[in-house]
């Protein structure tokens, strides 16, 4: 491990983000409860990788977006201390103010400089109601949003996969598709563990990442079968 001058290389911040949709339609066959119950199962697991890197400090915060958007989780809370408040749903899908909250935590002044690249997770079933663009391009602004692993669950048909694959910014990655509750479990286990445990490694700290794939991502899990009753998929 490396030295500084008085002791070992402390751990370096990574900052993980879930953005999540709470629009009108969350509510519907579900949707808010599955994507509740799939965060806190993912938990222990996200903080089983975390205490197998003690080279990152693993900082996790929420937001949820509606009629505008809001922190859900407002302290960057050590991930073993971190536990899931239930979202509820209704209101509009303004997804373009999340991502200015996000854009506002990660302006240079209020990350360390020796930041790992912060994961970001957006969720939603839906189409912006607000200025996606300008939200984006907020995001984008920060060279801390431009390092970050942006990673994007849509969930039912209806959410609206090419503002979510702006959100990626990257032809190769695409957003995943989450059409019943055990798929949407199965992609934020990943999402919180695989995808922190890349995001955490040594490689993500290699100075000839390019701005496209700072992070090389571990390859997405199966979407695996469809339930046999049609109530059960979105």
């Amino acid at each position: 491990m490396s030295k500084l001058p008085g002791g070992a290389l402390a751990s370096r911040p990574l900052h993980f983000f879930w953005i999540a949709d709470c629009s009108g339609s969350m509510g519907v066959d579900g949707k808010i409860q599955a994507l509740n119950n799939a965060i806190r199962e993912a938990i222990p697991h996200m903080q089983q990788v975390a205490l197998e890197n003690p080279n990152a400090q693993v900082l996790v915060r929420a937001i949820a977006f509606a009629h505008g958007a809001r922190w859900h989780v407002a302290q960057p809370t050590p991930v073993a201390d971190f536990r899931w408040p239930d979202l509820k749903a209704g209101g509009e899908t303004d997804m373009g103010q999340a991502l200015r909250l996000v854009a506002e935590q990660l302006r240079v002044e209020a990350m360390p400089a020796r930041a790992l690249p912060p994961v970001l997770v957006l969720i939603s079933d839906g189409q912006p109601t607000d200025n996606f663009d300008a939200g984006l391009q907020a995001l984008m602004e920060q060279p801390w949003g431009k390092k970050a692993v942006r990673i994007a669950i849509a969930i039912g048909d209806d959410a609206d996969l090419s503002i979510l694959q702006k959100f990626i910014g990257h032809p190769e990655f695409q957003p995943l598709q989450a059409n019943n509750a055990d798929t949407l479990v199965r992609y934020i286990r990943w999402a919180s563990t695989e995808v922190l445990k890349s995001a955490s490694s040594p490689a993500s700290q290699a100075t000839t990442a390019t701005a496209a794939t700072n992070v090389p991502l571990p390859p997405a899990p199966d979407a695996g079968t469809l339930p046999e009753s049609a109530e059960d998929v979105w």
